[in-house]
């Protein structure tokens, strides 16, 4: 419409284009879609690396996640099987229209979910990445790495103290930081007021990158939602809200095996959590619409896992009777409600919730639980955690290890879950201001080593595994910040 207007010249048409984007707002929209874009894919490959080099460069991980797969595959069908359910089936209509009118109150459904068991939980998975092994380094010829003494043994490359405190250097000591309220520099109430003036211009400017730069120093309660909205490029336009309707509509008409696998899943997590049982419907509205959502299946090709397939009864193998499944590629484990639990603080409207959950997901979420060679990955989080404790509290590590209590065997279920459903909700949302600010999981294996020291005293006269897990059980009472600064900032190098 614009270009039909007569004071639009040809020749000046270029920078005419230019003011109208500055002036329309379409140049901050366009510029934080790409800066999105730049967040998510990852860099370019060589140019003659082959495709799959985008999902998984070493060709060991992507076995590994290969065979992990068909284990997961193996217990669904298992269960179709023992069960007698089908992976899909329509609905009858009385259902349809019972489900609808009780969409917003799932949770006094009560559906018997006894025979229903998770598909795997987290320790499942560890044993996996404790197997992993480099074929090249077989009789561990690496002499740097022969000297790691914890569960993962596979050679990647991990950051040290110097490195982290380098790329987390906004966490430094003198830096005012939300979620520490005694910072001996700055009265807290002054550096807040201040902090909340610049969130709101940040807000007000509508940039991406500079939301991302300003939640390293942690999140106003007050802006959390819309700063997190603005970092991930989150708008809930009328077309998203439409596209969420779509998603609950197939949830109505449709009754997948993965839905029961959702409900237990809520109702053994969850719903036991002083914090998050308030939130049950809102879990089975998002995580039942995710099941559904195919264009979660974008992620696969910047993630080392495969989507698994399904066949129409009675054509195993002819690739036109294969469906995905479930739709968006992802089948949940014991634990993966509490990726969403914390976000419903945060939005109350179901769609933008959805989104908040789906985009959190696809760009850090799906690499605690598959397996690949990514600093963010779970393999190279687990790897950090047990360096840095070798490194820095070598008795602990080596007391612990002596009385069959490796660190990582307590841990993991933490990081697998972005410590959701172990730090009080305050904290997490702390937490993952900074999962958010950094772009990178790492601050979870950097936590849990900061958790090992703060309570090292206790650790050291611990003489089995079940007391170190008791020491370690509760861990509602701890301030994260203060924790990461000291572990980062304080421990002598």
């Amino acid at each position: 419409v614009s270009l039909h207007k007569p004071e639009i010249k040809l020749e000046s048409l270029k920078e005419d284009i230019k003011a109208f984007l500055k002036t329309s707002g379409w140049e901050k929209k366009l510029q934080n879609a790409v800066y999105s874009e730049l967040n998510v894919f990852p860099s370019p490959c060589h140019p003659a690396a082959p495709p799959e080099h985008m999902k998984e460069p070493l060709a060991y991980m992507r076995k590994a996640q290969g065979s992990w797969e068909k284990r997961i595959l193996k217990s669904l069908n298992s269960m179709c099987t023992e069960l007698s359910v089908p992976l899909a089936q329509k609905r009858p209509v009385n259902e349809q229209k019972e489900l609808l009118n009780k969409w917003n109150e799932m949770g006094t459904d009560e559906p018997d979910l006894s025979l229903f068991r998770p598909v795997y939980a987290p320790k499942d998975f560890l044993e996996v990445l404790m197997n992993l092994r480099n074929p090249n380094y077989e009789n561990g010829e690496q002499p740097s790495f022969r000297n790691h003494l914890g569960l993962i043994q596979v050679p990647l490359k991990v950051k040290d103290i110097p490195e982290l405190k380098e790329d987390f250097s906004e966490l430094g000591l003198n830096i005012g930081q939300l979620g520490i309220d005694d910072s001996a520099q700055v009265p807290p109430e002054f550096f807040e007021n201040e902090h909340v003036r610049v969130g709101q211009k940040v807000l007000a400017e509508q940039d991406s990158a500079a939301a991302q730069q300003y939640v390293r120093q942690g999140c106003p309660t007050a802006l959390r939602a819309d700063l997190w909205a603005l970092i991930l490029n989150i708008s809930n336009q009328p077309e998203d809200i439409l596209y969420y309707e779509q998603l609950k509509s197939n949830v109505i008409q449709h009754d997948l095996l993965v839905d029961s696998l959702i409900y237990k899943d809520v109702k053994l997590t969850a719903s036991n959590d002083d914090y998050y049982f308030v939130f049950e419907d809102y879990l089975y509205q998002v995580l039942l619409c995710f099941s559904r959502d195919t264009s979660v299946l974008e992620h696969f090709t910047y993630s080392s896992a495969t989507p698994p397939k399904s066949y129409i009864r009675g054509k195993l193998g002819v690739e036109e009777y294969a469906v995905f499944y479930p739709p968006n590629g992802v089948i949940p484990f014991h634990g993966f409600s509490m990726y969403v639990a914390p976000l419903c603080f945060l939005y109350h409207e179901p769609s933008k919730l959805y989104q908040i959950f789906r985009e959190m997901y696809v760009r850090f979420f799906f690499r605690l639980h598959s397996i690949s060679s990514h600093p963010s990955g779970i393999v190279s989080l687990c790897l950090l955690f047990e360096t840095l404790l070798q490194t820095h509290l070598p008795q602990l590590f080596y007391h612990l290890r002596e009385i069959g209590a490796q660190p990582l065997r307590i841990s993991f279920k933490w990081m697998v879950r972005a410590f959701s459903g172990y730090l009080a909700t305050d904290q997490l949302l702390l937490l993952w201001d900074r999962i958010l600010g950094y772009n990178s999981l790492e601050i979870l294996a950097v936590l849990a080593a900061a958790v090992f020291a703060f309570r090292a005293v206790n650790l050291m006269e611990v003489t089995s595994l079940a007391a170190a897990e008791a020491v370690l059980a509760d861990l509602s009472t701890l301030k994260v910040m203060p924790l990461l600064q000291i572990f980062l900032f304080a421990t002598v190098t």
